[in-house]
């Protein structure tokens, strides 16, 4: 009966151990590849006077210009549009608007920004590092 219990707390044992390579390839690859953007900023909006701001932005890493520092610190995921089933508070943020296109960390980034409600204010403040170097 001592036998058997030791038997099966030993299996447990083995059971629960894992390899620290498990672990690691468990883990997502690090992200690969460049950015190369083109920021486009039009402070008084659509309607406004003013006219755009373009930049080219193109890094292979957080060095060189403000704009690739920014950029290093987004990911892929802070240019996605706000889901459709979000409740968004109704406040005015102003009338800029901005267009980011080309890739990021080597993932293609097609998005447009404005300050129209509260979630696009969040969105715009994401990216605004980006947004304020570039334009």
């Amino acid at each position: 009966m001592v036998l058997g219990a030791l038997v099966l707390v030993l299996v447990l044992a083995a059971v629960g151990c894992g390899s620290d390579d498990d672990e690691r390839t468990a883990a997502p690859p690090p992200q690969q590849g460049g950015t190369e953007l083109v920021v486009q900023v039009d402070r008084d909006g659509e309607s406004g006077p003013m006219q755009p701001r373009e930049a080219q932005v193109s890094c292979d890493g957080a060095g060189g210009s403000a704009a690739c520092a920014a950029a290093a610190d987004l990911e892929p995921a802070d240019f996605e549009p706000t889901p459709g089933d979000v409740a968004c508070t109704q406040l005015y943020g102003g009338p800029e608007t901005a267009q980011v296109t080309g890739t990021l960390q080597g993932e293609p980034i097609d998005a447009t920004f404005s300050r129209t409600d509260g979630c696009e204010i969040t969105r715009w403040d994401q990216v605004a590092g980006l947004l304020d170097a570039a334009g």
